[in-house]
């Protein structure tokens, strides 16, 4: 039986170990934290990512949790409406809504689902050798032998940076970013107003270099998250007051949400993306994968979705092949198929995150005409923006 390590055991690591799993690999996945509870808050599972899913099984598992309904899109900070859509239209156009769930529960389905005895923490890679197959495991006294070695080690990949030592490096977007989840009941704001689930539509305000959605979760809960364009390092003292110095003052429920969040729950952190593409997503016996091929800035929302993507696009394309013999086949036309899949979606990201850093009045103000403009084209106009990126099937 053909062996695959896997680097890593975020989204993209678990979702590559139980694609290869599914084609008959056995795998073993190396993490390098004593467990695998998430670092993050929230996570948009779209359409393209739920056919990810479907391929190992647990697409159904995850559309369970969708929380989403109703009205929803972009709003100004006095609440006025750019564009409006709503999940059903986007579900009736994709077959599948956009599914606002804790990264922690998504993980906890992956893992669960591993073979047992797949995962191992505390386990840090300390070499990958791509002609061989080998991996060197930090303090363990230990080489692993594999026939495919797939590097999901995140937007800071070691692997990445061992196989493309002259390739420039993720840059900072200009923007940093802050998220939290917010349990819904007893969340009052300055009209003493009671929120409910149903009554906060999923929204995304912008305003000048400032960010702020608002996502309804499954079970009374509310992802909430804030960009701001900033120069990078800095950090509050209360991160949660930073957020109520920004936006403390825009529309309802914005300053209720920020009141009943726990400040020791609100996570910061730069955002980057690798604006120059790498030449090859493998080398030799190994694969790239996710924010270690091509990290890309939050603002399609498709990070971790590529990463699904990826995974299930690799399993397929390698596991045809003798890995004694064809093995590089299969990996040159996954690095191929998503070299040409994710370099128009990390530049559109890119792209969109550099109009919401705009500080600029009149810049801001034709920004959001040209958005009215598209929302008053109606809903159907707003959704084909998307056909791109969430169209996409596994065999497409």
């Amino acid at each position: 039986m053909a062996h695959a390590v896997v680097v890593g055991a975020g989204i993209g690591g678990l979702t590559a170990a139980l694609a290869l799993a599914h084609k008959g690999w056995e795998v073993t996945v190396l993490e390098r934290a004593a467990s695998i509870e998430p670092v993050g808050a929230g996570l948009a599972v779209a359409p393209n990512a739920l056919r990810a899913l479907d391929v190992i099984g647990v697409g159904d598992e995850v559309r369970k949790l969708s929380a989403i309904q109703g009205r929803g899109g972009i709003r100004l900070p006095d609440g006025r409406w750019l564009a409006r859509t709503t999940a059903e239209d986007a579900a009736a156009r994709y077959g599948d809504p956009i599914v606002l769930l804790t990264r922690a529960a998504l993980v906890g389905i992956l893992a669960g689902r591993l073979p047992p005895g797949a995962l191992r923490v505390n386990s840090r890679v300390e070499s990958v050798d791509p002609a061989t197959g080998r991996v060197v495991v930090r303090g363990a006294a230990e080489t692993l032998e594999a026939d495919l070695v797939v590097a999901a080690d995140g937007i800071r990949s070691r692997t990445r940076s061992a196989l493309f030592p002259g390739h420039p490096a993720p840059v900072y977007a200009g923007v940093t970013s802050w998220r939290a989840i917010v349990p819904l009941p007893g969340v009052t704001g300055a009209s003493e107003t009671v929120l409910a689930s149903e009554t906060v539509p999923a929204s995304e305000t912008w305003g000048r270099g400032l960010i702020f959605g608002i996502m309804p979760l499954a079970g009374g809960q509310v992802y909430c998250y804030a960009t701001a364009a900033v120069p990078p390092g800095l950090r509050a003292a209360d991160e949660r007051d930073e957020l109520l110095r920004l936006f403390g003052r825009w529309h309802d429920p914005i300053p209720a949400l920020l009141d009943a969040a726990d400040p020791a729950a609100v996570l910061r952190h730069d955002i980057h993306s690798l604006d120059a593409p790498l030449p090859a997503f493998h080398v030799g016996r190994v694969a790239l994968l996710g924010d270690a091929a091509h990290p890309m800035t939050p603002n399609l929302g498709q990070g971790a979705c590529q990463a699904m993507e990826d995974a299930v696009v690799l399993a397929d394309r390698v596991s045809p092949h003798d890995p004694a013999a064809g093995l590089a086949t299969g990996l040159a036309v996954y690095s191929r198929e998503r070299l040409a899949r994710t370099t128009p979606i990390v530049r559109r990201s890119r792209s969109i995150g550099r109009l919401t850093r705009w500080r600029n009045p009149l810049a801001v103000a034709l920004r959001d005409g040209a958005m009215r403009a598209v929302g008053r084209l109606g809903p159907d106009v707003a959704s084909r923006q998307g056909d791109r990126v969430f169209a996409w099937s596994p065999r497409s």
